[in-house]
């Protein structure tokens, strides 16, 4: 997927989305893009871009290519490529990329470890 601005992301550029009337517990593995609405907590790894939703409640650590935090994440991130936090967002935990957006309003709590090259 090529670079796509977080809010011009639609509906269609996910393979999968998590509804918001679903709560998953436990380890999501995934390989293309994917969408969070609901609630998840465990751990989550992907090898694409795995975007979390204005009203999505997230409570598990995160790998992943690139990752986008429009709702609540608890839990450490990595992104391989980059993550994002939008005004929306509410990251508590640790990220470590090599590329971070932080936009003006959102919230982050937590120490950022910044890498020169994609993180394995």
């Amino acid at each position: 997927m090529s670079e796509i601005k977080a809010h011009e992301l639609e509906d269609s550029d996910f393979s999968t989305i998590l509804s918001k009337d679903i709560e998953f517990k436990g380890n999501l593995k995934f390989g293309r893009p994917f969408l969070i609405r609901g609630q998840v907590s465990g751990k989550i790894e992907a090898e694409n871009l795995l975007v979390v939703d204005e009203d999505a409640v997230v409570n598990a650590d995160i790998i992943a290519k690139r990752v986008v935090v429009k709702g609540r994440v608890k839990g450490n991130v990595t992104g391989r490529e980059k993550v994002e936090i939008t005004l929306t967002g509410k990251l508590d935990g640790n990220v470590k990329t090599p590329e971070i957006f932080l936009e003006t309003g959102c919230i982050f709590n937590g120490r950022c470890e910044m890498t020169q090259t994609e993180v394995k």
